[in-house]
């Protein structure tokens, strides 16, 4: 095999390898170094708030000091079979299929307290009081949004820098989950996380939009991008889940409870709110969506053999 075809043949082993394994379910990587982060936040964060700056210099230091030794090593060790790897760790996307598919499965049986329960577990509002509309909107939303977070982001970065690329990604990824809150606790401390979580999202943000359109309703999802995008609070998440929710026919946003306060959210894309049918075809857009991608990066790394 030419070298040239080697980033293509890692890219399609560790797709492959999350499709038949998914994440693993012991011993997971991401788990150390959660335990790494946190206790590089009680080590490197002065106070709740604390000093806006001194605590913004606090998180990037501690940022770059438990992600950049990780990437370089990735780098320095970089082979195909360890791209490979990174990059199915890097991934999540049979994982977030299954866990769409345990709310849709008990929704569309009309079991609303398990579909509750399953959608409480990928999203972070209060899912007790949800209506059958509401479970479903909270799960499409999901699907969509960490469509670009858990898939398209991954694979972009690894297309761009390899395993390395892919790891960096994930993550920054997963500091800005674990301080990019603008809580009292955060809100100075995970400001560099959730910044350089947008830089490195901004690019495949848009990307993942245009594959939701292309593979959707096309006009519909390019309209409702350029008119709603603009309105979401997340620069990155509001052309995601608004070509998404074009691409599907559905309509988005709305009132959400989270952590005991009501927010009202701005209305994404065209249509009814979603049913449990339309989880699953939000599902199917991810998991074509990646399959495009894939088969682009391999027919451009053949053209380049």
């Amino acid at each position: 095999m030419p070298p040239s075809l080697f980033p293509a043949a890692s890219a399609l082993l560790g797709v492959l390898l999350d499709r038949l394994l998914g994440e693993p379910r012991r011993c997971h990587p991401l788990v150390g170094f959660g335990r790494l982060a946190d206790a590089a936040e009680r080590f490197f964060r002065a106070g709740a708030p604390g000093h806006p700056l001194g605590n913004r210099l606090s998180g990037l230091a501690a940022w770059l000091m438990i992600v950049a030794p990780f990437v370089a090593l990735a780098a320095w060790f970089a082979h195909p079979v360890l791209d490979a790897l990174l990059l199915w760790l890097a991934l999540g996307g049979k994982s977030l299929g299954e866990h769409a598919r345990a709310v849709a499965a008990p929704l569309a049986a009309g079991d609303l307290a398990t579909a509750r329960e399953q959608v409480g577990m990928i999203v972070s509002r209060d899912t007790t009081q949800l209506d059958a509309d509401g479970v479903a909107t909270a799960a499409v939303e999901s699907v969509l949004e960490n469509g670009n977070d858990a898939v398209f982001g991954a694979l972009f970065w690894f297309f761009v820098a390899g395993g390395a690329g892919a790891l960096l990604f994930r993550l920054a990824n997963t500091l800005d989950a674990m301080w990019g809150y603008k809580d009292a606790r955060r809100v100075y401390f995970g400001w560099a996380a959730a910044r350089i979580d947008d830089v490195l999202n901004y690019v495949p943000a848009r990307l993942t939009a245009l594959t939701y359109a292309l593979l959707g309703d096309a006009r519909g999802a390019l309209a409702c991008w350029r008119e709603q995008a603009h309105a979401w609070e997340s620069p990155n998440a509001g052309p995601v889940m608004a070509a998404g929710a074009g691409a599907l026919k559905v309509g988005l946003g709305g009132t959400a409870s989270y952590h005991g306060e009501i927010e009202v959210r701005p209305h994404l894309g065209s249509g009814a709110a979603p049913t449990a049918a339309d989880i699953g075809r939000a599902v199917t857009l991810v998991e074509r969506g990646q399959w495009l991608w894939l088969g682009l990066f391999l027919v451009w790394s053949a053209a380049h053999a």
